[in-house]
């Protein structure tokens, strides 16, 4: 099989979200194709127990520039001194966000609390990520990509997760929405929609978008018959960043093993 490679060197990209999960992933991707990275998270440390390293310090190991912003995306006001971080190099060119909970829950019984939590980080947090570097991008004159970690649980709802998946369909309406707005900018709006994919035991405030479930069950949804990596997910960001994606825009990018045809 071929090989893809992208360069985003002399670019700088804000990843929400960035310590653990797929946003650690998608950072040290960016990072290694050359780009300026400022990870924007609620806590600098990964929680996986195989890392030890904070995601900007593994960049700059690698010999490539990163920095952490500490981030709650719930508020428009830190993310925008993380866009505000970003023109210490240039200013935004790319804006992943990432950052996300997940919870499960079922509908008769879920506290408010806890709605309420889900959707200011996967809702409000997305929006407020796009306001501040469309913002950010326009004011510079910059033909930017704002690209968000999405869901299949946007179209295709599961047990006790309604809450959840009303977040990641509102999401899918930002990006359409942000895309048509956006447009006469030259800024393109996308998204990534990740099926099941082996991230982090009950998410947290990491960007993990999919609890850990028992591969046996996951198995018997997903045709290509394993669970998703992060190292699945990553690659898909980089495509829609670069030139090679210049014609696309208020789309979301399935990567799900074949689950939606279930």
């Amino acid at each position: 099989m071929g090989s893809v490679s992208f360069d985003f060197a002399g670019e700088t990209v804000i990843v929400t979200g960035g310590s653990s999960g797929i946003g650690r992933e998608i950072a040290l991707e960016f990072g290694d194709a050359g780009a300026t990275v400022v990870n924007a998270d609620v806590r600098e440390d990964p929680i996986e127990d195989a890392f030890t390293v904070p995601t900007h310090e593994a960049i700059r190991e690698a010999g490539g520039e990163a920095t952490y912003v500490e981030v709650d995306v719930a508020e428009p006001d830190q993310l925008r001194e993380a866009v505000a971080t970003a023109r210490e190099y240039g200013g935004v060119d790319v804006m992943v966000n990432n950052a996300g909970i997940y919870t499960r829950g079922p509908l008769r019984t879920l506290d408010p609390d806890d709605y309420d939590r889900v959707q200011d980080v996967n809702v409000k947090g997305v929006f407020y990520g796009c306001q501040a570097a469309a913002a950010d991008m326009i004011d510079r004159g910059v033909e930017g990509t704002i690209l968000v970690n999405s869901s299949t649980e946007s179209e295709l709802a599961e047990r006790d997760q309604v809450h959840y998946s009303a977040s990641k369909g509102a999401v899918k309406m930002i990006v359409r929405g942000a895309a048509r707005e956006l447009a006469e900018f030259g800024i393109r709006v996308a998204a990534v929609a990740p099926g099941h994919i082996d991230t982090i035991p009950g998410g947290g405030d990491t960007g993990a978008t999919q609890e850990s479930h028992d591969a046996g069950e996951l198995l018997k949804t997903v045709p290509l018959g394993r669970v998703g990596s992060v190292e699945d997910v990553a690659p898909a960001f980089l495509f829609l960043a670069s030139d090679a994606a210049d014609y696309v825009t208020g789309e979301q990018f399935f990567i799900d093993g074949g689950l939606r045809t279930y």
